[in-house]
């Protein structure tokens, strides 16, 4: 009855089944993989979004395949601010990052295709892959005094089914952005082997240094399509508002934003409500970026504090984003340890879930409440 692209195995792993458990018992978590922001305790301007969400406008319907002018020139406005040109006219708005993958697949790959996608990255790859019927092929990051792309390892994996490489910029987990000659030799590999670049840029504006990395939408090597939207840029996940920046050589621009309008165009318009409130919504950025900072400048030097005073684990270079990774003695599995920390009220994500390649690795979320993260970390530690 079904198609064969959803034959996923649905059975709850043990980690989740205990998790559902714990949460039913009613006890106090503290959870480490904090990731919903509007649930960690930030401020907000609740009046201001409401009334941007409160407009006589909504009540017409103007539909544009790529996105309301208003709306779009909003995203253009906030790549200026970054001092990134992009043009108006290269901006599709898309309901999520995830709506932003399915265009690109969709525009890029034929059923069996294949995309580059980094390892350890963010697991949800693997399910817009299979509902898009593309094949992921990874390739790995590697840790040497900081992280960095394999790139034996990308080319390795080039075969005449590849369409695209996808960079997250800065990676999920692991923190860390794609450095310039990184950047060049992608754009050598591209163009050598006629692939796309696929840029996801959520966590772009959370450096942890003051250098502000630079952005993939100003990339035009080579047909780059540049994803990012309010879930992180504005802490607000519930608002579902992204965009695909689509930049390159000329023609190959033209032709892929032809090919886009149709896609969304097919799909219809995002709601009018969130495009006639995206300039009020973009701009709570700078209230709500500084509190993450804040949260995760704070954990982090706790953190630090802490593994000062235990030798056994130790914590991964990061420079950017929301997540710290933590190389614990691996005398069993993750996910044991994980089940174990569970018992004592704590919530972490085992290395595996972001593919790691070996046991010994957690990941933690440093936007969680100070007072839960540093007893959370506390309990962690003392397992060692």
């Amino acid at each position: 009855m079904f198609a064969t692209r959803t034959n996923w195995n649905l059975t709850p792993n043990p980690l989740a089944e205990a998790l559902a458990r714990f949460r039913a018992s009613g006890r106090k978590l503290l959870d480490l993989t904090a990731s919903n922001p509007t649930e960690c305790g930030f401020r907000y301007d609740g009046a201001s979004i409401l009334k941007a969400l409160i407009t006589p406008a909504v009540l017409k319907y103007h539909p544009d395949p790529r996105g309301l002018e208003a709306a779009r020139k909003a995203v253009t406005e906030y790549y200026c601010q970054r001092g990134d040109e992009v043009r108006l006219d290269d901006v599709i708005l898309t309901v999520s990052t995830s709506e932003a993958y399915s265009y690109a697949f969709r525009l890029l790959c034929n059923p069996g295709d294949e995309v580059l996608v980094p390892t350890p990255s963010y697991p949800l790859f693997d399910f817009l892959a299979d509902i898009q019927d593309v094949k992921l092929i990874r390739y790995s990051l590697l840790y040497d005094h900081g992280w960095q792309i394999d790139f034996h390892a990308l080319e390795s994996a080039i075969t005449p089914r590849t369409r695209a490489v996808i960079v997250v910029h800065p990676n999920n987990p692991t923190g860390h952005y794609t450095r310039a000659q990184e950047v060049e030799k992608l754009n050598s590999i591209c163009i050598a082997h006629d692939l796309v670049l696929i840029a996801d840029e959520v966590f772009l504006d959370f450096p942890l240094a003051q250098h502000r990395p630079g952005s993939f939408a100003q990339n035009n090597s080579v047909l780059t399509l540049t994803m990012s939207g309010l879930s992180k840029i504005s802490g607000l996940p519930q608002m579902k508002f992204s965009w695909l920046a689509v930049n390159g050589p000329p023609a190959r621009k033209k032709d892929a934003l032809a090919r886009l309008e149709v896609i969304a165009d097919t799909f219809l318009s995002m709601n009018a409500a969130i495009q006639a409130a995206a300039p009020t919504l973009l701009a709570q950025r700078h209230g709500i970026q500084q509190q993450l900072m804040a949260r995760v400048q704070s954990n982090l030097a706790e953190l630090d504090r802490q593994l000062s005073e235990e030798q056994a684990c130790s914590r991964l270079a990061v420079e950017g984003g929301w997540y710290a990774v933590l190389r614990v003695p691996a005398t069993r599995c993750d996910e044991e340890l994980a089940l174990e920390l569970l018992e004592d009220a704590v919530y972490v994500h085992p290395g595996h879930f972001y593919d790691f390649p070996a046991e010994g690795y957690l990941v933690v979320s440093l936007i969680t409440p100070e007072r839960d993260f540093s007893e959370g970390i506390e309990k962690l530690l003392a397992l060692f």
